[in-house]
């Protein structure tokens, strides 16, 4: 039996490396850097989840993007300026992570991240071919989550509409009737299928379910087909059985008082996070070194800016968390779902780590802080140890012992 002895999260001293028997730790497992592919294995944790931006032409996608990703799109006052996706990915900022690397004077600090792809511009009639027509429709089918960018910006240079609930109307639209001719091939091939396989039964009233809905022009996730049937929706990829989330593009004069033009949108997608901002600003300021860009947002009002709260709200749409990792090498944010057990999220590091796990030695963020170190706290008694079915929650610091 091969035994391992990491210690990116432990102290040499809690630690005996190469000891008969010793159990394994973690804190990230070796194999598992982020600096070049992965040496042998596929980490589950490298997996990361991916946002489709969504809208009409000269919403504000590209410009968006380049918020995120600090340039590289094309932004541009005609249709179909972006033919072809735009893929980045974004850190999720956690100033937790920030003060942990602190206490523990880590010598490298890794976010957690997000990818997103910026998809060329929806018009009417993209469900039978129109603009870009499958082109567009496919690029949604992959992405996880969908963001609508919602045009509110007023500027008399970029032709199309300036109410977001007109972009929305639009947008939701073309992905129901496009939901709608996949539904309505899949019934019919499920409805047959059904004769000699009682099992596929619930499969065909879910999509009964769901046509009903998408014949009124009512997307998926509008409707109230409950989560069951909706869980037997996932094979046929269907676009608006997606989370959502909104982001209203503002012009700098409605940055200053944003409600009235968030209300109606908030309202419409009642459930939904709805973010208001000024993206063409947000991307002028994401080219800045890091304290000119702080001191722009600032002299603006604009505080910290938008962008980490859009960031924030489409990572928690997805029902994603975050556990920690700190020590003097590494302080590292880890993605997991809500509801996840102990061996699940140690298996977001490495698939070894959820095989052999044994135990999870767990602490709040918050609490391990104030401790001032692990050493202090484990003193204090306030690291606790956790079995296999323990939920951690968002904040949760952890270091897994297991055995391989």
């Amino acid at each position: 039996m091969r035994r391992y002895d990491w210690t990116r999260s432990l102290t040499a001293r809690e630690c005996i490396a190469g000891a008969p028997g010793a159990e394994g730790v973690g804190g990230p497992h070796p194999d598992a850097e982020t600096d070049g592919p992965p040496r042998g294995r596929l980490i589950a944790g490298a997996t990361v989840e991916r946002f489709g931006f969504v809208g009409l032409p000269n919403a504000g996608k590209s410009s968006l993007y380049n918020a995120l990703a600090g340039g590289g799109a094309l932004a541009a006052p005609y249709a179909f300026a972006t033919t072809d996706p735009n893929v980045g990915v974004a850190k999720v900022p956690d100033r937790r992570l920030d003060l942990l690397a602190a206490m523990s004077a880590s010598a490298r600090v890794v976010p957690a991240s997000v990818q997103f792809t910026d998809i060329g511009g929806l018009v009417e009639g993209a469900a039978s071919g129109e603009g870009l027509g499958n082109r567009f429709l496919a690029g949604i089918r992959e992405a996880d989550a969908i963001v609508f960018v919602l045009r509110a910006f007023r500027d008399g240079d970029v032709p199309g509409p300036t109410d977001p609930l007109e972009h929305l109307r639009i947008l939701e639209v073309e992905l129901a009737l496009a939901d709608l001719e996949t539904v309505e091939k899949q019934v019919d091939r499920q409805r047959r299928a059904a004769k000699g396989d009682r099992s596929l039964a619930a499969a065909v009233a879910a999509l009964e379910a769901a046509q009903a809905h998408l014949e009124q022009g009512t997307p998926i996730y509008r409707s109230d087909v409950p989560a069951d049937q909706r869980e037997l929706l996932t094979p046929f990829f269907l676009l608006t059985d997606k989370p959502v989330v909104a982001v209203v593009n503002l012009d700098e004069e409605q940055v200053e008082d944003p409600d009235p033009v968030l209300a109606p949108v908030i309202a419409e997608l009642d459930g939904a996070d709805v973010v208001g901002m000024c993206v063409q600003l947000e991307a002028e300021a994401a080219l800045l070194p890091p304290d000119e860009r702080s001191e722009m947002l600032e002299g603006l009002g604009l505080g910290e800016g938008a962008l980490p709260r859009f960031i924030h709200a489409a990572y928690h749409c997805l029902g994603l968390r975050t556990f920690l990792t700190t020590g003097e090498k590494e302080s590292r944010a880890w993605t997991f779902r809500a509801g996840s057990t102990a061996p699940e999220c140690a298996g977001r590091i490495h698939t070894d780590f959820q095989r052999g796990f044994i135990r999870a030695e767990t602490i709040h963020w918050d609490v391990l802080l104030e401790a001032g170190s692990y050493a202090r706290a484990r003193v204090a008694g306030l690291v606790r140890s956790e079995g296999k079915e323990y939920l951690p929650v968002d904040g949760d610091v952890l270091e897994f012992r297991f055995n391989v």
